[in-house]
């Protein structure tokens, strides 16, 4: 008689992470957030094997290359993955929403560009092109702010925040003086803010991925132009560059969390360094979805995922104010619905959000 086969462990389930910037603490803070929000996610439907995550470093766009995200998409295809997490930035969600069709893996980025949504690309909104525009103008008209002008990145993000915050603006009865680009990389904007004041607005916006958003504030600063200004998301930059927050005092931007969101409540008490800032909270949210979907999935594929990501309706976010909720479609592959963009302000070094 043979002897009995011992059984053996389930093989885990491969998820990569696409890092498309540097990252400070190598990742640890997204990953740790992502964990818990997969153990959050296995409270509520257990899942029958492990999940690893498999991190590859790119340095994509701005400030890299797009063949750089390309070769980190194709290693955690190469890898295994039966999804893929980010990358966070529009421009090179941009190229991963082509190759995530073309090899048919899953992906959930967490950029602001629903231009990046497709089959294969769902979407954590951390901030919205196309969205924040509207927010911000509505602001301006709330403040009596008839006039505004624009500095906004040249590159992909910005023309798109630009051409979207013209409409608001048309849209909210505000005249748009003057227009800039601006390189993403510049240090010195004193000429762009020269040619701006000229144009004599009663506010100033900034639009973009949020480094050239600290040059513009000293350009202003040394200037003495005493201005009102309002900026996209980009100022979100202000968690991670304490020492950037002085120069945005006062300045209105939008943000996605929200003090008084419950779920937001319950992950502070659980970890207060998730829950501190909107990247720390989407890692967490996407963890949640990611569970949901893995534990959902009736077949452990590429395809059985995407279409188990598609089945997760209405879940309580952690982003936003109270009332937003998480889930997907079969055509909509966009996870907030609801008020989850908020507006804050960077007052004596804190994010304070407004009423």
């Amino acid at each position: 008689m043979s002897e009995p086969v011992a059984p053996t462990a389930a093989a885990p389930i491969v998820v990569g992470v696409l890092y498309d910037f540097p990252q400070a603490d190598g990742g640890a803070l997204f990953e740790d957030a992502v964990r818990l929000g997969l153990d959050a996610a296995a409270a509520r439907a257990e899942l029958d094997r492990p999940v690893d995550l498999v991190a590859c470093h790119a340095r994509g766009l701005p400030g890299g290359s797009a063949f750089d995200v390309e070769q980190a998409f194709a290693e955690l295809a190469a890898a295994g993955a039966l999804a893929v997490l980010g990358p966070s930035i529009s421009d090179n969600a941009l190229v991963v929403r082509d190759l995530a069709d073309h090899s048919r893996l899953p992906c959930l980025n967490y950029s602001g560009g629903e231009r990046t949504r497709s089959q294969w690309m769902f979407h954590y909104q951390v901030g919205s092109l196309e969205e924040e525009p509207v927010v911000l103008a509505g602001h301006l008209a709330a403040q009596g702010h008839s006039s505004v002008a624009v500095a906004h990145d040249h590159s992909a993000v910005g023309r798109g925040y630009g051409s979207c915050f013209a409409d608001a603006c048309a849209g909210a009865g505000i005249e748009v003086t003057a227009t800039q680009a601006v390189s993403p990389l510049s240090d010195d904007l004193t000429g762009a803010v020269r040619r701006l004041r000229a144009s004599e607005p009663a506010s100033l916006c900034y639009l973009g991925l949020g480094m050239a958003a600290r040059p513009l504030a000293l350009a202003v600063a040394s200037e003495k132009w005493d201005v009102p200004v309002v900026a996209n998301s980009a100022l979100m930059f202000g968690y991670a560059r304490k020492d950037w927050r002085a120069d945005w005092e006062g300045w209105v931007y939008v943000d996605t969390v929200a003090d008084t969101n419950a779920k937001r409540a319950e992950l502070r008490a659980l970890s207060p360094r998730t829950a501190a800032g909107p990247i720390g909270v989407a890692a967490y949210d996407m963890g949640r979805l990611l569970g949901e979907a893995l534990a959902r999935a009736a077949h452990l594929t590429r395809d059985g995922v995407r279409v188990a990501f598609e089945s997760v309706k209405a879940l309580p976010a952690t982003s936003g104010s109270a009332g937003t909720t998480m889930g997907f479609g079969a055509w909509d592959h966009g996870a907030l619905k609801g008020p989850y963009l908020v507006l804050r302000t960077w007052r004596d070094g804190h994010t304070v959000e407004l009423a």
